[in-house]
């Protein structure tokens, strides 16, 4: 099954997606999926409801907008360069701890809504990723064989960078880039932990106006999803419903192999068994 918020910005509404494709209101169950939903047994509660045929079906769900799957994180952590051939491209060596960002929480939109260019950009990139939601809290862990338990669940993530904003006037960090509204699109659903018996063995895929540019899987990541979730919660407290965005593979615009984005390109990005999001360019 997967989990989906569908609606307006703003206004959306809780569904599940079974694995037939038909899609089911949760309202009953919960408000919103956030982390108070993740952290009080709510992908349990869905699971047995779906299950007991208990669910009404959301009528015309294929019209409806398709927004960030996890409502209001309060934190968006991102880990840079855990992708050797990647760090190799913009012309590092492979770090030797992961190398955290943060995202503001209000870069967050729909897989499908628009990507804003920000005034004055020039070099904006797409980067395909491997997202995971926390579902309890982590908080100093003994070892990466914890981490996978605290993680609600798994979803496809673009970490949109403008790479003059992040480089050329970061003063020596990298928010500037990574911030800009609209700059994380995720989804178009989560899919339960349970369900991704292996996250270190899907595939990533990305293109630009149909061309392909990135192509990779996650098991050629520097520092594997438990890996980072154990590092990360010795240096902050992870709580339900933050999103960490766990890196990109080769293949990007900083590269210089492919031009940066302009307003009107379409960027497509997939990860195997959590689906695939579509945006477009368009300047703010």
């Amino acid at each position: 099954m997967q989990l989906m918020r569908l609606g307006p910005a703003g206004q959306e509404r809780p569904v599940v997606r079974a694995d037939d494709g038909a899609v089911y209101d949760i309202s009953s169950l919960t408000a919103d999926i956030d982390g108070a939903f993740l952290a009080g047994g709510g992908v349990a509660r869905v699971r047995e409801a779906l299950d007991g045929g208990r669910l009404d079906a959301v009528a015309g769900a294929d019209d409806l907008r398709v927004g960030a799957p996890v409502a209001r994180p309060q934190a968006v952590v991102c880990i840079g360069q855990n992708y050797a051939a990647h760090a190799a491209e913009s012309g590092s060596a492979p770090p030797a701890q992961p190398v955290i960002f943060f995202k503001h929480p209000n870069t967050v939109v729909g897989p499908y809504d628009d990507v804003l260019i920000p005034r004055g950009a020039s070099k904006v990139d797409w980067e395909v990723e491997l997202a995971l939601v926390i579902g309890r809290r982590a908080r100093y862990l003994d070892s990466p064989d914890d981490a996978l338990g605290h993680v609600a669940g798994y979803l496809v993530a673009n970490d949109v960078s403008e790479r003059a904003f992040q480089i050329e006037a970061s003063g020596g960090q990298w928010s500037k880039g990574k911030c800009c509204e609209t700059f994380n699109p995720l989804g178009p659903w989560l899919v339960p932990a349970e369900e991704v018996p292996d996250p270190q063995a899907l595939r990533l895929r990305s293109s630009v106006n149909g061309e392909p540019r990135q192509d990779s899987t996650t098991r050629d990541m520097v520092f594997s999803v438990a890996e980072i979730v154990h590092h990360l919660s010795h240096y902050l407290v992870l709580e339900p419903g933050d999103v960490i965005c766990t890196g990109t593979p080769e293949g990007v615009a900083l590269s210089g192999k492919f031009p940066f984005l302009k307003a009107g390109d379409v960027m497509e990005l997939a990860v195997d068994g959590l689906g695939t999001q579509r945006q477009r360019l368009a300047q703010a």
